[in-house]
């Protein structure tokens, strides 16, 4: 039966990820009481199955996988999953880095789960998984433009939603803004003011006439 190091817990799971996955790991570090592992993008089903699997370690649940959006970097997104086990009460988790167009494995050979999680990751960001049975929209609709997550995405979107009476269906149109975005210079309404209200006189000291 597999045994962690005599180390600390975190250090432990790392020395033994690092031990038995050579070099898919590409570095560890703990923060704030937290262990994070840097792992190579395409043996990442491979670790998942490790981390489930063995014996000194049993992540058996999947609890979460997102993304995040680095733009000017070459590797544009990372996408992380985070790991627990009960049996040890231990979190983990682990990163990967992937470029934008190319796709990142799927981990719903391993984790069921994922399913939903990179579908999200998809919406969201633009992120590809391959030999993901059903990658398509989860949280927008279908006819949504852009990925929301994505630092470049425009506030206001790029198209809005409304129902045609006339249609009697749903339909897409440019975004429209009502007004230009105003200059706000933080001040009240009195404190722009330029003009001199009847009554002002009484605080400086004059006279109403």
């Amino acid at each position: 039966m597999s045994a962690l190091p005599a180390l600390a817990p975190l250090e432990a799971v790392a020395a033994r990820v690092r031990q038995v996955m050579g070099p898919a790991v590409l570095g560890s570090h703990i923060q704030h009481g937290e262990l994070t592992i840097l792992a190579e993008a395409q043996s990442m089903p491979a670790l998942a199955m490790f981390l489930r699997d063995d014996s000194a370690l049993l992540f058996r649940c999947l609890v979460d996988v997102c993304g995040a959006d680095y733009p000017s970097r070459p590797a544009r997104f990372d996408v992380i999953y985070h790991f627990l086990s009960l049996h040890k009460n231990l979190r983990l988790r682990v990163k990967i880095e992937a470029q934008e167009g190319a796709a990142v494995p799927s981990l719903t050979g391993v984790f069921a789960n994922a399913d939903w999680y990179e579908r999200e990751a998809f919406d969201m960001y633009g992120i590809l998984f391959s030999e993901h049975p059903d990658l398509r929209r989860i949280l927008t609709d279908y006819g949504f433009t852009g990925h929301p997550l994505r630092k470049d995405f425009p506030v206001t979107g790029y198209v809005e939603l409304r129902y045609d009476v006339d249609q009697a269906r749903l339909v897409y149109e440019p975004v429209k803004l009502q007004q230009q975005y105003r200059k706000f210079d933080f001040l009240s309404p009195w404190e722009g003011m330029t003009m001199t209200l009847p009554g002002d006189e009484k605080a400086r000291g004059g006279e109403t006439r």
